[in-house]
């Protein structure tokens, strides 16, 4: 994982990473949208929505211990050892959405990120054991690394799997 020294510069890296994913989804076709291909896992809906439904739960734990909830990770009725159902139910709820929805909803999320990291100190960014969400799994990594490992990663690893796509 990239090591960052600032809130600024890890907003600055989900900002490039998720711009580079989803401007590959500007030349694909409607039609396209649910086609899987061979070499390719997903569909481009499900590549989005997979984004979508991470950053969908990241800002959930965030907002749910925020309010004095327990947070349940990675998801009520989910286990971080089969998470096939959780992408599923990731997919399911995108299935109809159109290719400019799931990008205008990309993006609001992407703001929402951003304004979770602003939000934060560096010691609740980059120090474990600040966030009961956070050290739910025996590595307790710091709030920053599950922001990374939930965007940028991803971001970057999909990105390949949609030029891919584009290129069967």
């Amino acid at each position: 994982m990239k090591h960052y020294t600032s809130g600024e510069e890890l907003i600055a890296e989900i900002r490039k990473r998720a711009e580079l994913f989803i401007a590959e989804f500007d030349d694909v076709p409607a039609s396209g949208l649910h086609t899987l291909k061979d070499g390719v896992d997903r569909t481009p809906t499900q590549m989005i929505a997979y984004q979508l439904g991470w950053m969908d739960l990241l800002l959930g734990w965030e907002r749910d211990e925020r309010a004095g909830r327990e947070v349940v990770t990675p998801a009520p009725g989910h286990r971080w050892n089969r998470l096939g159902g959780l992408h599923s139910s990731f997919y399911e709820q995108w299935r109809d959405a159109s290719l400019l929805r799931l990008q205008e909803a990309f993006r609001e999320r992407i703001d929402d990120v951003v304004t979770l990291v602003a939000s934060l100190s560096q010691d609740e960014l980059f120090k474990p054991g600040q966030r009961a969400w956070a050290s739910s799994t025996p590595s307790a990594w710091p709030v920053a690394k599950w922001i990374h490992i939930n965007t940028v990663a991803p971001f970057t690893s999909f990105r390949t799997k949609i030029r891919s796509w584009k290129r069967r």
